[in-house]
């Protein structure tokens, strides 16, 4: 394997973050080979990392990456049960699944990888990253066909993302996608009222099918291994910080809904409303009719009301019949 830095290699390994593996080696409590490490230092394999004295345990097998060239025919499945799967195809001395599909019928770039880290990242659809295609149909298109497919299609319930569409030649286009739902090119132009002939995937990213000739693979190459873990990276982190940004807008908004009204609700108010899980803290003392003999004590506390509801649910059974249990003795 390519070098990589130290935090790195100590978060892959599952120990830390790699945030607070930088503490550790500042602290002095990393050695390489016996010696103490600088914050930076890249180490591979075959380095004897401790971590406190102890030896940190990692899987010595050296991560995978090929790019196929898929001839159609070819299933992107590790079922190995699918006769033409593209595992027994390729058939590398180990184990490595497919990124993503690339239908049966069609053939072009594929990735394939031991990464399962990688392949989230690349499949995450927030990422929009892009996959091109050149494609045939059965008759000629025109500009209407093209506007209509950059501006989305309609198929399985949803429009699809816009996308960028050249005419090439009479009855052949390429298409630049962000998005990979299932045999969307296919689907877009039978909606069109069009069949496609042949599919080819030429681009994943920035790589290529340049100098791949069909049925054939190659290993990446160092260079497009680090750019390929920098774009993975980068987009990781937009979408984290837009995640984040969506969750404090929900907050906020929650916590207004909740300051414009702060008085109790009446008992019965909430009658014919869905359950919520966790609801039972909040209402149960407060629920009216239903137990004005039920005290705060025997309410589940904080922790089990975030449970799923069929945990919390069993619980309101159990105080509605002490209730009327109660009552029958009165």
């Amino acid at each position: 394997m390519e070098p990589i830095r130290l935090n790195k290699f100590i978060s892959d390994a599952g120990f830390c973050s790699r945030r607070e593996a930088d503490k550790l080696i500042e602290q002095g409590r990393v050695s390489v080979n016996g010696k103490k490490p600088e914050i930076g230092t890249k180490v591979t394999f075959k380095d004897k990392v401790h971590i406190d004295g102890n030896l940190l345990e990692v899987n010595a097998v050296e991560p995978v990456y090929l790019l196929l060239n898929k001839p159609a025919g070819i299933e992107t499945t590790t079922d190995l049960s699918q006769r033409d799967n593209i595992i027994r195809f390729v058939n590398y001395p180990e184990r490595i699944f497919p990124v993503g599909r690339l239908d049966k019928d069609s053939e072009g770039l594929i990735i394939l990888t031991n990464d399962g880290d990688i392949v989230n990242k690349i499949l995450r659809a927030g990422n929009k990253h892009e996959k091109e295609y050149v494609v045939t149909v059965n008759k000629p298109i025109n500009q209407d066909f093209v506007d209509k497919m950059s501006n989305g299609v309609a198929i399985l319930g949803v429009n699809t993302r816009k996308c960028t569409v050249t005419q090439e030649g009479a009855n052949r286009f390429r298409i630049i996608l962000t998005q990979g739902m299932n045999r969307q090119i296919r689907r877009m132009c039978e909606v069109l009222g069009y069949e496609v002939q042949t599919l080819q995937r030429v681009r994943i990213m920035h790589l290529t099918l340049t100098k791949i000739p069909l049925g054939q693979w190659r290993n990446m190459t160092v260079t497009e291994i680090a750019e390929l873990q920098r774009m993975v990276e980068a987009s990781t982190k937009t979408e984290e910080a837009s995640t984040s940004r969506k969750k404090t807008g929900t907050t906020e908004s929650s916590r207004s809904a909740r300051n414009s009204n702060p008085k109790p609700r009446k008992s019965g108010s909430s009658a014919g409303k869905p359950f919520k899980p966790g609801s039972l803290v909040k209402s149960g003392p407060k629920s009216a009719a239903a137990g004005k003999r039920e005290k705060p004590k025997n309410a589940p506390n904080a922790r089990g009301s975030r449970g799923s509801s069929k945990g919390t649910v069993p619980g309101a059974k159990g105080k509605s019949g002490a209730g009327k249990g109660s009552r029958k003795r009165r």
